[in-house]
């Protein structure tokens, strides 16, 4: 049985991919405008996101689905707390806390961590895939943007474990599509994935007022326009 769940999730998600590029914060990003405050406040809500995140897919090991498509190598929160050491320093833990949309991001994913976890795949596949992806490039543009040294302040875009990241996809969406899950829990899944572009689109929308105070409205309006 193969359920083509990947392929199910790149065609499912297009329109949410391209809305989710098309907020203003990450428009800005991309054009190579990126305010430290706002970039380092942007890794600390995926600081809360992919704890969460983690942990969750961790407590399933067992269940069938989120077995054969588990890969350690692509855990992002110990990367992300070298981030948040490089922006806030050593009492990290104390400066910040989780947006709202992210909050509701957090609580999403313990809900059906709880009631169904095979949907955790729908979040796996958007952030993951979206880091080795495109996060490659956000990458090189904070590095250059916030004239940063070496992986300093964007080890999580740093993939130490995956040194070809197009076989690794390659291969991870050959999981995917090899699983054994039913048409109505791929379509689930699908929607979960949907979801998620969701939640991350509003946590970018959410930095965009933090974004337009250090911009300016009139820049802002120009870059995003």
């Amino acid at each position: 049985m193969s359920s083509n769940l990947a392929i199910k999730l790149r065609s499912g998600t297009q329109q949410a991919h391209t809305s989710a590029e098309n907020v203003g914060f990450m428009k800005c990003f991309l054009k190579g405008v990126v305010d430290r405050d706002c970039f380092a406040k942007f890794l600390s809500n995926l600081y809360y996101v992919y704890s969460e995140l983690e942990a969750a897919l961790k407590s399933h090991l067992e269940h069938p689905v989120i077995s054969a498509v588990y890969f350690p190598e692509l855990n992002r929160q110990s990367s992300l707390e070298k981030d948040m050491v490089f922006y806030y320093g050593d009492n990290w833990r104390e400066q910040i806390i989780p947006s709202p949309a992210t909050q509701k991001y957090i609580d999403r994913i313990r809900e059906i961590s709880a009631i169904e976890p095979a949907l955790l795949l729908g979040h796996a596949y958007t952030r993951y895939m979206g880091d080795l992806s495109g996060g490659q490039m956000l990458q090189k543009v904070a590095q250059s943007a916030l004239k940063l040294s070496g992986y300093e302040g964007t080890f999580f875009y740093n993939f130490e474990q995956i040194p070809d990241k197009k076989a690794f996809k390659d291969m991870y969406r050959q999981a995917l599509n090899e699983l054994a899950v039913d048409d109505i829990t791929a379509e689930r899944i699908v929607v979960e994935a949907n979801n998620a572009f969701g939640f991350n689109l509003q946590m970018a929308q959410e930095l965009e007022g933090n974004l337009i105070i250090a911009l300016g409205q009139v820049m802002f309006n120009s870059l995003t326009n």
